[in-house]
């Protein structure tokens, strides 16, 4: 451990790359990387270096760094010129993980307008929700996107004029609506970007998390929280690698190596098996890709056989998805036949790693080592990072908070808790990574950022070593898959059911998500309503991985303690058990 502490204060010394100041943001001081670019737009433009290497791997699909540059000003002109998209402006981009995904993000921030990250698995609703919402100028939509879309597009046109782009769609369009191929076209692109005025605490992303009070909240991604998050990933991963080659060049571990994933000069090609509409897949694989002209491979789905193909085929140097997508893949009968050992690193966020599953990675891997990372949407992306040998000595933590980040634990009246080994608190953090808030929402911002402070909601305990474990959520959601799903979001759509008196949504354990979503509901006497028909109600209104898959009826009141509250633990305990 001693290697690791030493050398991350020779990565944050004076005079190098990662060197910090202090300086005043929103009216809050912070520690920021004195070298870091000002913007996503100065970010991109940097990849004009590699305009020769695969940038874009979709399946069968290859793209160049130059063909998507080229594109990328096409479609960045014809946004500015047919639409007057440009500072302060947004653009929704509600699609799989197709390479306009990609596409469309870099032509909406190099002009300084924010994309609009629309969950795809949102119904006609919520999608009608989030565009009223947010109020793009235009949509880049697919097709299966696009038959959600059209039936509540008058209305969302009532509240604000929005252009629609189809993307791999070749049905009947309504009016005011065009398709990528007939608008975009990177052969006769102009030279340049449109010219562009971009501050660093302009928004560069509208990414939805999901509602505590019943509604999805935009938050509000900046161009320096962008920029941070990537150097803090790249700061994480040479300490991590740089440290474990000094530790065996002392002899004090023996085997193999992390490597540098972030190596430049050897093309990492990374694998983003999560949607790009999510701060996992978008900030923390995507951008730090682009920044060391590295290959994305993007796949239509998830699916570890397809997987394992294109890790051996385009050789795959960094894995990073849910831990059951990691679980999935090492256990995969065709984990054995295929060429992993190019893969120098596996892991990824969005749920925790179980210490089984750090170790099964570690053993699996001719070369490289296990990762994970914590953090959340209001975060840019990770607070904390843990790899390598490090992870292997420590599997349960999600490692040190990365260094442009201030941490502190509170308890349940907002004081400040002595961080020691037996405290336990609500972690709160502060930095540039923190975002600006989220959009028409005044009080949830001033609730959840104060004096610059985050409260992530998640209980944590910190080691001698500075290492972070998360011991608990205060917040009542259920982590599946990755994928946040708010209790009062569910139970507020359960609501609209006429026979429903009372309903308290939890999580139940399972082995592959995590958890799955389950409800335990009392009817108006009289009623009736079974599972599937409140299954296929739900599913009408909000996205399929909400619906709870498991639903108990319950013949008495639910319980409640004396402030009215559901005891969402008591059900689970008495529930979860007869299943």
């Amino acid at each position: 451990m001693q290697h690791y502490l030493s050398t991350w204060e020779e990565m944050a010394a004076a005079g190098g790359q990662f060197e910090m100041e202090e300086i005043t943001v929103r009216g809050i001081p912070m520690r920021v990387f004195k070298n870091a670019l000002p913007t996503m737009r100065a970010f991109w433009e940097l990849t004009a270096g590699y305009a020769d290497r695969d940038y874009i791997v979709y399946e069968d699909e290859r793209y160049t760094y130059a063909e998507v540059a080229a594109t990328v000003r096409s479609l960045a002109h014809h946004l500015r010129d047919a639409h007057g998209v440009t500072n302060g402006d947004r653009v929704a981009i509600s699609m799989r993980n197709f390479p306009e995904w990609v596409m469309t993000y870099w032509a909406t921030v190099s002009l300084g307008a924010a994309v609009v990250g629309m969950n795809a698995w949102w119904t006609s609703e919520e999608m009608k929700f989030g565009m009223t919402d947010a109020q793009p100028k235009v949509a880049v939509v697919d097709d299966e996107r696009i038959e959600r879309l059209l039936p509540v597009l008058d209305d969302i046109r009532a509240e604000s004029p929005m252009h629609v782009i189809s993307v791999r769609s070749d049905r009947e369009l309504p009016a005011d609506c065009s398709r990528w191929s007939d608008v975009v076209d990177g052969s006769t692109a102009p030279t340049e970007l449109p010219a562009a005025e971009i501050d660093p605490d302009d928004d560069v992303c509208i990414f939805y998390t999901s509602g505590t009070t019943g509604f999805p909240k935009g938050a509000q991604l900046t161009h320096r929280g962008s920029v941070h998050n990537v150097m803090n990933l790249v700061f994480m991963s040479l300490t991590a690698a740089t440290a474990e080659a000094k530790a065996k060049a002392a002899g004090d571990i023996e085997g193999k190596e992390m490597g540098n994933l972030t190596d430049a000069a050897s093309q990492p090609v990374y694998m983003a098996p999560t949607p790009l509409y999510h701060v996992t897949a978008n900030n923390c694989l995507l951008q730090p890709c682009t920044l060391v002209g590295g290959k994305i491979v993007l796949t239509y789905k998830w699916d570890p056989g397809r997987a394992l193909e294109l890790i051996e085929r385009e050789g795959v140097t960094t894995f990073s998805g849910v831990p059951t997508m990691s679980r999935e893949l090492i256990s995969h009968p065709d984990w054995e036949k295929r060429n992993t050992s190019t893969i120098q690193g596996m892991g990824g966020g969005g749920a925790a790693l179980q210490p089984d599953l750090v170790e099964k990675i570690d053993k699996s891997l001719s070369k490289g080592a296990p990762s994970t990372g914590y953090g959340l949407t209001e975060t840019h992306g990770i607070v904390t990072s843990n790899a390598a040998k490090f992870f292997v000595e420590k599997p349960a933590s999600c490692g040190r908070a990365v260094p442009v980040c201030d941490v502190k634990l509170v308890d349940d009246e907002g004081n400040e808790v002595e961080m020691t080994p037996e405290a336990r608190g609500q972690l709160c953090v502060r930095g540039p990574i923190v975002v600006k808030g989220y959009i028409n929402l005044p009080d949830a911002t001033a609730d959840a950022i104060r004096e610059g402070w985050f409260n992530t909601g998640d209980i944590a305990m910190v080691d001698d070593d500075g290492f972070i474990y998360i011991v608990d959520r205060a917040k009542d959601m259920v982590l599946r898959g990755g994928e946040n799903v708010y209790s009062a979001e569910v139970e507020a759509a359960i609501y609209q059911n006429e026979a429903v008196a009372e309903a308290a949504v939890f999580g139940v354990p399972d082995d592959r998500l995590g958890e799955e979503v389950g409800v335990a509901i009392y009817l108006h006497p009289g009623s009736s309503l079974t599972a599937e028909q409140l299954q296929e109600f739900l599913g009408a209104s909000i996205a399929k991985h909400k619906v709870p898959r498991y639903v108990w009826t319950l013949d008495e009141q639910l319980p409640r303690n004396a402030s009215g509250k559901f005891l969402k633990r008591d059900l689970k305990e008495r529930l979860i058990p007869t299943l």
